[in-house]
């Protein structure tokens, strides 16, 4: 058999739509990534090491201070978060 590479839909699907993963992120990536003003009342340092929930998509719900947060978070909204490293 061969195998296939799965597509951002298909790999969305695998843990349907409360399946989510949370990562470590870098404050840096966070203030590249963000809308223009949305940080404007944040101090966030480039070095900061946060914790973002993603859906299976790739597409982020959430950035928290900690783990612990992130997954607290994604548990209150019922959301079935898994660890990537």
């Amino acid at each position: 058999m061969t195998p296939q590479a799965l597509t951002q839909e298909d790999f969305a699907a695998l843990g349907g739509p409360s399946l989510v993963y949370v990562r470590p992120v870098t404050g840096a990536e966070i203030i590249a990534t963000a809308p223009a003003g949305a940080l404007d009342n944040v101090r966030l340092a480039p070095e900061q090491t946060l914790y973002a929930v993603h859906r299976a998509d790739g597409s982020r719900l959430a950035v928290m201070g900690d783990r612990d947060s992130a997954i607290a978070a994604a548990l209150a909204h019922e959301l079935a978060p898994v660890s990537v490293h």
